[in-house]
């Protein structure tokens, strides 16, 4: 075979080589793309409460802790509020989960349906829901929150041959830059049962 001929070849043998190199490291490349995007979606789906769809209590978190670092940088006034479902053990022990289930996607859908859009809400576990207020001060809050629980008692809901109501208590606490995560759902939570002793005893 004459020099000219085999160079050729060998030429045209590397441009083959190269060009199956570029086919894998493009498919490398979108094979690593789409396990990112999955890992992303799978990180944002942590975070959301799989039965009604907002935010379970470790997004719920993740958001109050963003939320006290832009306070204490920027001195934004925000509240959390603290909501219970009252006389929900009743209605999930007389008429089941499936009842239950469907109580806590109503009181849902009220919650984000009559919040604003700046406004995060969140099931912080059984029958509790978080909600974070801001540019609320305590005052407009507790107005807000006592709207919420008015909302809340007024769903009527068929299931089967029942009819299921449940009730809602609602603490409210402002956000200060000096406290911590764990203080301010706490500080929220006592507000809330102090809400509940108020509303037995009218």
């Amino acid at each position: 075979m004459k020099p000219d001929r085999a160079q050729a070849r060998a030429s045209g043998g590397a441009q083959v080589r190269e060009a199956r190199l570029h086919v894998e490291i493009a498919r490398l490349k979108d094979e690593l793309a789409a396990a990112r995007a999955r890992i992303v979606e799978l990180e944002s789906r942590a975070d959301v409460d799989p039965l009604l769809d907002i935010l379970n209590r470790r997004g719920f978190e993740r958001e109050l802790k963003r939320s006290l670092a832009y306070m204490q940088r920027y001195g934004a006034a925000a509240a959390l509020v603290y909501i219970d479902l009252d006389g929900f053990k009743a209605v999930n022990d007389r008429h089941g989960h499936a009842a239950g289930d469907a109580l806590l996607k109503a009181a849902a859908g009220e919650l984000t349906a009559h919040v604003r859009a700046s406004d995060v809400v969140a099931r912080l576990g059984g029958d509790e829901f978080g909600v974070l207020m801001w540019n609320a001060a305590v005052r407009q809050a507790t107005v807000r929150a006592h709207e919420l629980e008015t909302r809340i008692a007024r769903l009527r809901l068929v299931h089967g041959a029942a009819q299921l109501s449940v009730g809602a208590s609602a603490g409210v606490t402002a956000l200060r830059a000096d406290l911590d995560v764990a203080r301010a759902i706490d500080a929220a939570d006592k507000a809330m049962y102090t809400r509940k002793k108020q509303k037995r005893e009218k």
